[in-house]
């Protein structure tokens, strides 16, 4: 089960388990905003309702980082596993300016790529091959909250996160 965590100006912070919410709660670092009293946590001596969404009760200062990190999974997700050349399902990346020729490790020169076009396209730019990419690679565009440990956001926590 995971829990919502708010810092103390309502934004959203970072997403936790319910037993670590349940220890913040409990130690007076924060509040329970929602609650599951449908499947309440048993202890050997209590029981408490499971925190969905909680809020700190002092105000945690954040870094916010200029620009996401390169990385393989990065990129296949920010392509969401489609070949930058043909459109199939993709699980290698490619460089599009190659390393030999000067190409950078940057969210710019990289690309989700399947395994056939990759092997075809080898050492050379797409211009020589003839191919055209099907979108300008970028950085991904960073959330003004980055939610740290949630894959996907649940529907109890949408009136507490900014809208996409």
């Amino acid at each position: 089960m995971r829990t919502l965590v708010l810092n103390a100006g309502y934004e959203p912070l970072a997403v936790v388990s319910d037993r670590r919410a349940l220890i913040l709660v409990l130690g007076g670092k924060a509040a329970v905003l929602e609650a599951d009293d449908d499947r309440p946590l048993r202890s050997m001596h209590a029981e408490f309702a499971r925190p969905r969404v909680i809020l700190l009760n002092r105000y945690v200062r954040m870094p916010m980082a200029r620009r996401a990190p390169v990385s393989r999974k990065g990129v296949l997700r920010r392509d969401d596993h489609s070949c930058g050349y043909c459109g199939r399902f993709a699980n290698t990346i490619d460089h599009v300016v190659p390393r030999s020729r000067g190409g950078a490790d940057s969210w710019e020169n990289l690309v989700a790529c399947c395994l056939r076009c990759n092997n075809v396209k080898g050492d050379r730019t797409p211009e020589e091959m003839g191919w055209r990419l099907r979108w300008q690679p970028a950085a991904p565009a960073m959330r003004p909250w980055p939610l740290r440990g949630a894959e996907r956001e649940l529907p109890e926590w949408s009136a507490y996160l900014p809208a996409a």
